[in-house]
């Protein structure tokens, strides 16, 4: 009442107003993070309170956004349209899948096989393990799982082979969380969600994300044998090397061409537009069953694990989605993507000064925000302004709808494949911390870490000076 009382008499411009609650709701999100309240309760809690905010003091009526009660009328149908969104359908398929290869022993079979053969070189363990992390990227898309994996394979057969504890934990680190770009990446598929109204498809980002990922991966074996070539003692040669032989070929052969046969069957039935994603996830779920039966790894005790990790992963990211659904509609219904569209478009700068002041915010808040959080608000706020923009990228003769958006939904995706590794929020800096060696301290994951994070900040430098890296691919294979 004392508020309706003071804003009624108050000669306040209602859009004033409107931009002091977008603040105050970005500023009340932020500082409640650090309660360790879980998120998604914290982004819809968030919306609905600044729902009734608005309600009860009439703050918003005079406005052109409509603000009003029904606010929370449209955020339960949001809801439900969120559930009956067919592109979401392939998340839970993709993370069964990806789970289900991490216990089909496919990956150590990998390790031990690549190993014989590239350990005959400085590093050759960590060489191993980038390797291993692009496929497992390419097969699975889950960060977690992957991190895990590779910790558990890695990380005491290269301590003990004397690898620095850094470079150690540094490798899985950054090797585990190229399955947040390369696809199936669970997170392209939430992008695509969020930008379909931009003419994005899952295919396009698909697509758009392979040269990326590959240039990191090769970024980081780059740096893996320049540090051995400089510290030698610090990436020794691999003790369990032999010498080479077809049998040692076709032993790597037989470990690499099933999960690659996986692959293929996946991301080529959705490149060549055979499947949709959500019927290749289905197919990529089925596949894994059958690599684990091959494996002798597939049992009912394992199906059951597998599918209840898989629904409470899927239950974790829905439920941040159904949080930060409410958050957007209200923030948008208080004029908060308007009120960042003029504050971007009204910057005295280039189109390219812009967008690193874009990716700039996007890495800081990879600090303190998941991925998910940035993808369903930050990245529906901007990319109508990245859109405007006059980047006079290359359409192919018009292959390619908007290929800005696409550009900029991958140069999102490469920095925030950072928010994984940059403290506090750096999710597999405490996957690994949780594997780990006892000897392993947090100050040698933050020092591992930090040459990764500046290599992946050089690969996102190169996909900018050079977008047709990103947008070559998805206009090849969708060109007219």
């Amino acid at each position: 009442m004392t508020a309706s009382l003071f804003l009624a008499s108050a000669t306040v411009d209602p859009a004033w107003i409107n931009t002091l609650l977008v603040i105050l709701m970005f500023a009340t999100f932020v500082v409640l993070l650090f309660t360790g309240y879980p998120v998604a309760f914290l982004l819809g809690g968030v919306g609905v309170l600044f729902t009734g905010i608005c309600v009860l003091s009439d703050a918003c009526f005079d406005t052109d956004t409509g603000m009003d009660f029904r606010t929370l009328g449209l955020i339960v149908n949001r809801t439900f349209k969120l559930m009956e969104n067919g592109i979401l359908v392939a998340l839970p398929m993709f993370i069964f899948m990806g789970l289900m290869l991490d216990r089909s022993g496919i990956a150590e079979r990998l390790m031990n096989a690549t190993q014989s053969i590239v350990g005959r070189v400085h590093g050759g363990l960590a060489l191993t393990v980038t390797a291993i992390g692009v496929l497992l990227a390419a097969s699975t898309g889950i960060i977690g799982a992957s991190v895990v994996l590779l910790g558990l394979l890695s990380i005491r057969p290269m301590l003990n082979q004397g690898y620095a504890k850094e470079l150690a934990v540094g490798v899985v680190c950054s090797s585990g969380t190229l399955g947040i770009l390369i696809p199936p990446s669970i997170m392209l598929v939430v992008m695509a969600d969020q930008l379909a109204d931009q003419a994005v498809s899952v295919g396009d980002l698909f697509m758009g994300a392979v040269f990326p990922g590959l240039i990191l991966a090769g970024l980081y074996a780059g740096y893996i044998i320049i540090y051995g070539l400089i510290r030698p003692e610090a990436a020794p040669v691999s003790p369990a090397s032999e010498p080479f032989s077809i049998r040692l070929v076709g032993r790597l052969l037989w470990a690499v061409v099933p999960p690659a046969l996986l692959i293929v069957v996946v991301l080529g039935s959705i490149f060549m537009g055979i499947a949709t994603p959500t019927e290749a996830s289905g197919m990529g779920a089925l596949g894994a069953m059958l690599l684990a039966a091959a494996n002798r790894k597939l049992s009912v005790k394992v199906v059951r694990t597998v599918s209840q990790e898989s629904l409470r992963t899927t239950a974790f990211i829905l439920a941040i989605l159904i949080g930060a659904s409410c958050f957007a509609l209200v923030l948008r219904s208080l004029g908060g993507d308007e009120l960042v569209e003029r504050s971007l478009s009204s910057l005295p700068f280039s189109p390219y000064v812009v967008l690193l002041i874009i990716l700039g915010i996007v890495f800081l808040l990879g600090f303190v925000l998941d991925w998910i959080e940035i993808t369903m608000i930050i990245l529906p706020l901007v990319a109508p302004v990245v859109s405007g923009l006059a980047f006079n990228l290359n359409d192919y003769d018009g292959a390619l709808t908007n290929p800005a958006v696409i550009w900029f939904a991958i140069l999102v995706a490469v920095t925030l494949q950072t928010s994984f590794l940059t403290p506090p929020v750096g999710f597999a800096l405490f996957y690994v911390k949780g594997v780990c060696p006892p000897e392993i301290k947090i100050s040698h994951l933050y020092r591992g870490v930090v040459p990764f994070v500046i290599l992946q900040l050089i690969g996102l430098a190169i996909l900018i000076i050079w977008p047709q890296i990103v947008t070559w691919l998805p206009a090849a294979a969708y060109g007219k």
